[in-house]
Parts: C-alpha cells; sequence; structure tokens
C-alpha cells in the first residue's frame, strides 16, 4: 500500500527539473501545485516563478494549477502568469485530476504532476494514474520546525530510497549538476 505514496522522482525543486527532457518524453502539460511547491505558504508569486512558467510554455508545454486552496489565494498568486486553475480541488481525490486534465486537453499520459505532499498530492495523481514528481517542500524564511505529517512522509521517503524499483520512473528529468 504504501507504494501509493511513492512518487515517479523526487527533485530539488521545480526549478531542478529539465521541463525539455519532459517535452521529449512526450510530455504536453504540468500541473503544478502552489504552497510548499512553487513558493512557501501563501507567499505571491516570484520573478523567478514567473520566468519558469514563461519558458515552460516558450517549450510549448501547457500549465495548469491544482490546489487546495480558495480561488481569491491562487488568482492572487497568478497575477503575472497565464494558466488556468481548480481551487478547493479535494486532494487527494482524484476527480480534480483528472478535471485538469480534460480542461488541458490532453491525455492522461501526457501530463506530470508536480508537488510536494505525499499525502495529497503524489496520492491523488498516483490514484488518477498520473506521473508526478515530488519536490522538496518549501518553508517560510526563519521556518525550521516541521509537522507530524512531514515527519511521517520523512520515514516514507525511506522506505522509497529502499524501493528501487519505484525510484526514476521518468528517465532523467533533473537538469545536469542539480541532483538532490
Amino acid at each position: 500500500m504504501l507504494h501509493q505514496l511513492y512518487p515517479y522522482e523526487f527533485v530539488d525543486s521545480v526549478f531542478t527539473i529539465d521541463y525539455e527532457a519532459l517535452k521529449k518524453q512526450g510530455f504536453k502539460a504540468v500541473i503544478f501545485d502552489i504552497d510548499s511547491t512553487l513558493v512557501p505558504h501563501g507567499r505571491p508569486s516570484t520573478p523567478a516563478i514567473d520566468e519558469l512558467f514563461q519558458m515552460i510554455h516558450q517549450l510549448g508545454l501547457k500549465t495548469f494549477l491544482l490546489s487546495n486552496n480558495s480561488s481569491e489565494r491562487i488568482e492572487q498568486f497568478i497575477r503575472n502568469i497565464d494558466t488556468e486553475f481548480i481551487s478547493i480541488a479535494n486532494k487527494p481525490n482524484k476527480d480534480a485530476y483528472l478535471q485538469a486534465v480534460e480542461r488541458l486537453g490532453v491525455k492522461k499520459e501526457e501530463v506530470v504532476f508536480v508537488g510536494d505532499q505525499l499525502f495529497t498530492d503524489i496520492l491523488g495523481a498516483n490514484r488518477a494514474q498520473m506521473a508526478n514528481i515530488l519536490v522538496k517542500f518549501l518553508l517560510q524564511e526563519g521556518e525550521s520546525k516541521i509537522g507530524k505529517k512531514r515527519k511521517v512522509e520523512q520515514f516514507i521517503l525511506k522506505t522509497y530510497r529502499w524501493r528501487k524499483k519505484y525510484q526514476h520512473r521518468l528517465g532523467n528529468i533533473e537538469k545536469k549538476g542539480e541532483k538532490n
């Protein structure tokens, strides 16, 4: 049962993903979580994130945001980003993932999901049978404590590291010289 919590890939951040390599593999779209994936919880987008989305779009990949947050939070975040979203997604329920795929106009096999939480983001993507990438979660500046759920995630990631068949299922999707 733990395998439902195992990501296809585990990388340091959204900036270490080689989106061009994903495109070469046939992916046409990337669905992102927002909080603790793209920015620390509740923070606005940054110029680096805005540029990342521009670069992804220039490659010809579509983007989408899937969040358990409110529409107001997401609209505030995407002021400089041209992308669609689903709010109050009820992750890990797979329905919103599949709805996002439908709205993107691509096949489920052509989408990769990127998020920071095993129990919501990765579990939901696996339930939807969607490729996924776990990124290390972002903390607020000066924050050092993590909650109980994150400690359980760390234990699960240790078991993931022992189960080689679940790792690197997308191949080499990290930028050269930027491994975790």
